[in-house]
Parts: C-alpha cells; sequence; structure tokens
C-alpha cells in the first residue's frame, strides 16, 4: 500500500515545534506513525503544504504528521475500509465519549460534518478520488476513575474520570493533546486493554499467573507485565507494578516506586522516587524523591530532588529545579483554560490539569506553578522576591537570562516560526 503523509507546519505551543517531532511514548511522532503502519505500507511520499497529491491508481493511505494513532485503530480502520471498498475518511460521532471529552476540546484539526467531526486520514482503493465516505470507528471508551476531590472543593463533576478509548486516534494541536495521547489514551488506553484481555482470555490469565508463580513474585511485578530492557541495573528494594516498559541501560535506585509507566533508554533514577502513570524520555535523570504523576519528560531532562510534576508535559533537555512544584487544580471550581490549536487560551475541559514547559529551559529552584501556565521554550526563571510564583504564561522574552552578565551563555534553540535563533539581550 501507498502511504502519502501530509505536513502540519504549525508549531504547538510553548515547544516552538510542529507536532511530528515531539514525542509521543518516547517515540517521535513521525517515526511512532511509521512504525504503526509499517505492516500495511510498501512505499511512502511526504508532501510539504502546496504539494498536488499523486494520482497513482494503487491502494493509498494518506494522513497527516500531527496525527497519533494506535494499532488498534489502523487495524480496524484498514479492515472496515477495505471491506466497503470505497474511498473512506476517518470520523468521529460528537456523542464518542472519549472524542467528545478528551480529543474535540483545544483542537484545530476536525472537519464538523452535520453530528460528525472528520479527521485527516484517509484511504483509497485505488488511488484519490473526491468522493468519500466518513468511517466511524468505535474507540470502545470505559469510565476510569483516577482522582478523587473532597466534598467541599468539587463541582457538579464529584470525583474525576477519564473516558479511556481501546483504539486511540487523536490529533495533536495543543500540549494538551500530548498529555491526552500519553496518559489517557496511551497507558490508560494499554492497562484498559490488559484488563480487558485478563477477563476474556483465560489462557492469557493462566499464563500471566504462572510466569508469577514461577517467578515468585506477585502478578503485577512479573515479567509478563514489566518488560525490562538491556544492560539495567534495578535494585532489589525497588517497587515496579506493570504494565510498564524500561529500556535499556536504566539505572533505579532503592525506594524508587514505578507503576504503570514507559521509561527510556539511559534513564537514571534515583532513591525513593515517585513515578506513576508517566512517560520517561531517554536519557532523562531524576534525582532523590523526584514525584511524577500522570507527566510527560522528554529526552535528556532532568526533574530535581523533591520536586512534584502532576499532569504535565516537560520538553526535551530541561533542568526543573530542586523543590519545585507544579499544581494541577484550582482552589475554587472554576474552569481551567488552556493554549488552544490556535495559541488562544480557551476551556480545557479538564477540571485537573498541569502545566507545560518547554525545550532547553533552565528554572531554578523553590518555583511553583500555577494549573495551565506555559513556559516557552530557551527560557530561564530564577526563584526571587518578585517571581516565585508563576500564575501566568512565561515567553521568551521574560526570560530571566536576559538580565545577566553572561545571557550570551544560554543560546536560543527554538525560537517561533520567522524569528530565527536570535542573539540574547
Amino acid at each position: 500500500m501507498f502511504k502519502v503523509i501530509l505536513n502540519a507546519p504549525h508549531p504547538i505551543s510553548p515547544f516552538n515545534e510542529p507536532a511530528r517531532d515531539l514525542r509521543i511514548q518516547n517515540t517521535p511522532l513521525w517515526l511512532h506513525q511509521r512504525n504503526v503502519l509499517t505492516p500495511y505500507t510498501t512505499r511512502e511520499l511526504e508532501l510539504k503544504p502546496g504539494q498536488r497529491m499523486p494520482i497513482d491508481r494503487e491502494e493509498t493511505i494518506v494522513y497527516r504528521d500531527n496525527l497519533f494513532f494506535d494499532e488498534e485503530y489502523i487495524k480496524a480502520f484498514l479492515t472496515t475500509a477495505r471491506k466497503k471498498k470505497r474511498a473512506c475518511r476517518a470520523a468521529f460521532s460528537v456523542e464518542d465519549p472519549a472524542f467528545k471529552e478528551h480529543a474535540l476540546p483545544l483542537s484545530s484539526s476536525y472537519t464538523p460534518a452535520g453530528t460528525l467531526y472528520l479527521a485527516d486520514l484517509w484511504y483509497y482503493p485505488k488511488g484519490p478520488v473526491a468522493d468519500v465516505e466518513p468511517l466511524v470507528i468505535d474507540l470502545e471508551a470505559r469510565e476510569l476513575g483516577y482522582y478523587h476531590v473532597p466534598t467541599y472543593m468539587a463541582d457538579q463533576s464529584g470525583d474525576l474520570t477519564f473516558q479511556v478509548p481501546l483504539k486511540t486516534l487523536i490529533a495533536i494541536d495543543s500540549w494538551v493533546h500530548i498529555f491526552i495521547a500519553d496518559v489517557v489514551f496511551g497507558l490508560f488506553s494499554r492497562g484498559a486493554r490488559f484488563e480487558k484481555r485478563l477477563g476474556e482470555d483465560l489462557g492469557f490469565k493462566l499464563g500471566i499467573l504462572g510466569r508469577a508463580l514461577y517467578e515468585g513474585r506477585q502478578i503485577l511485578e512479573c515479567s509478563k507485565l514489566v518488560k525490562i530492557g538491556k544492560n539495567c541495573v534495578i535494585d532489589p528494594h525497588a517497587i515496579i507494578h506493570g504494565p510498564t516498559t524500561i529500556g535499556d541501560n536504566v539505572t533505579i535506585n532503592a525506594g524508587a516506586v514505578i507503576e504503570n509507566c514507559i521509561i527510556g533508554n539511559n534513564v537514571n533514577i534515583s532513591q525513593d522516587v515517585q513515578l506513576m502513570l508517566s512517560v520517561v524520555g531517554d536519557g532523562a535523570f531524576l534525582p532523590f524523591r523526584a514525584a511524577l504523576f500522570m507527566t510527560t519528560v522528554m529526552e535528556n531532562s532532568m526533574i530535581a530532588q523533591n520536586t512534584c510534576l502532576q499532569m504535565c508535559v516537560v520538553g526535551r533537555n530541561t533542568f526543573i529545579g530542586a523543590g519545585s512544584t507544579f499544581t494541577d487544580y484550582n482552589l475554587v471550581p472554576a474552569p481551567i483554560r488552556a493554549l488552544d490549536g490556535h495559541g488562544k487560551l480557551n476551556i480545557s475541559n479538564r477540571p485537573v490539569i498541569g502545566s507545560a514547559v518547554g525545550h532547553n529551559c533552565r528554572l531554578g529552584s523553590g518555583l511553583i506553578v500555577y494549573p495551565a501556565r506555559t513556559i516557552e521554550s530557551d527560557v530561564v526563571l530564577a526563584a526571587s522576591k518578585e517571581r516565585r510564583v508563576i500564575d501566568r504564561d512565561v515567553r521568551y522574552e521574560d526570560s530571566d537570562h536576559h538580565k545577566f552578565k553572561f545571557a550570551s551563555l544560554h543560546q536560543r534553540l527554538y525560537p517561533r516560526p520567522g524569528e530565527g535563533a536570535l542573539e540574547s539581550w
């Protein structure tokens, strides 16, 4: 099958990079897309904006490079489309709970069509044609609770839940969608598929039980659920519960607790680090007592000791100093607004959400960051009497390093489109 990739050049704030270059599930999005489609495609063509679609008369799949999809969705989409034997475009029903709750808010990529929303994913049995039929794939969402809110702080929603799909397709238009793709449509979905198979496949259940008995471990700790790469050093006093994937050359020290995470290659996790439902990129360093809850940390970043991040997204090559806290909940039940696909503040539809830090940032110790705030790539922040609490978005122009004597030592690597790598002030 011929694969045609459409370019989505719009940069995602605060990273100042298009979605295709950002990591989802610890893999660059463009590479994740290629890996999922490899069993179905034999050749590919990437189209830049303004280029015309080829007119080859062969089986073709076309998609926008800001889409995150998993193997389960692509298998269902292609199987159904091939049975129809006609051109199809991926679509969502407005009533689909996972799409309505998590994918649609803050988005700019979907095309409304009556009671449907169309996504930028097409299948053509004999090359591109104008007449395309919307194809709705049931995401098989199920409600999973994840957060208890004290009754004196809760609004009418009470305990907070996610609509977790067993099949995933979402457009990455906002940093919040990275959080959704990594945690809700990634780690939560992986766990939901595991539980579903456990309840339906007796042989699978007995195989896991047998492996746990053979290894002398609890079921959640056995090698069927905790996949460990090569050359890893793991202290026996660390607690690791699956489903968890750990890369190569990883060090995990005593007292660390890891539950349902993806850990990349060459990661160093120190004593008493707490990781839950999080994605930790290659080369990351987490000193003692750092804590990540439902958080993405991209490659080569460091989260220093006693720092707590909840429902956050952190870019690559970023340092966050000791004792910093990223809050995720308004003290009064006011709606939380976040940057949408157009770069404007809009209702996030998330009663609980953390913050986003771009690439190549340096954040000093002791900062407190309010929910849904963003810190743009290349920013340096030092806690001071005037700015210890971050209650608004921080842009590159607000960076503290402009005031430093040696400002030129901090290079701007991720400028906004059209600005170029500006010299430090």
